[in-house]
């Protein structure tokens, strides 16, 4: 890929996905994906085993389970993008993410494992991503009951995790629970 897929216009997303979108400062989605990959992991990398279980609060999530969300979720908006990039015009659902997170066992898992699996989902996202022309990132369809485009979608999961990692951050790391 050798043009830059720059910034949607807000007319191409749903005004609530206004929060990620706005959080991606980089001139091309593809390469602050690709940035976010190490920035994350690294990040990741710092927390152990036990501090991934650590919750802020009751009733919030664990590190492993915010994780567990943040891929679930990529996973499913580069379906939206596969889906729309490919002509597809049928409607998509929305989804909730309570009921993943609950019926999903993060906590049961291994922290190296959810690690492997966000960096095996991003890395499928950029190939994806990656494999779209010009016309594709300009297609748009239906999901959640709103008009969405691939270029909008793809902001929205680089957005959505540097929201996700901005909490992880101020809400379950600034108070030294990292070694």
């Amino acid at each position: 890929m050798s043009y830059t897929v720059s910034k949607p216009d807000p007319s191409e997303y749903a005004p609530y996905y206004e929060t990620y979108v706005s959080k991606v400062k980089h001139s091309n989605v593809v390469t602050a994906l690709l940035a976010q990959l190490d920035d994350t992991l690294n990040l990741l990398h710092t927390v152990s085993a036990a501090q991934a279980l650590y919750r802020y609060g009751p009733g919030k999530w664990s590190i492993k389970e915010v994780l567990g969300h943040v891929t679930d979720a990529e996973r499913i908006f580069s379906y939206r993008a596969l889906r729309i990039a490919r002509g597809d015009k049928t409607p998509l659902a929305s989804f909730d993410q309570d009921p993943y997170i609950a019926h999903a066992g993060f906590d049961r898992r291994t922290w190296g494992s959810l690690k492997e699996e966000f960096e095996v989902v991003r890395r499928a996202t950029l190939a994806l991503f990656q494999s779209f022309d010009p016309e594709a990132w300009g297609r748009s369809g239906v999901a959640s009951d709103n008009p969405v485009t691939v270029r909008a979608l793809a902001y929205i999961i680089a957005g959505h995790e540097l929201h996700h990692v901005g909490i992880l951050r101020t809400r379950y790391l600034s108070r030294g629970e990292t070694e």
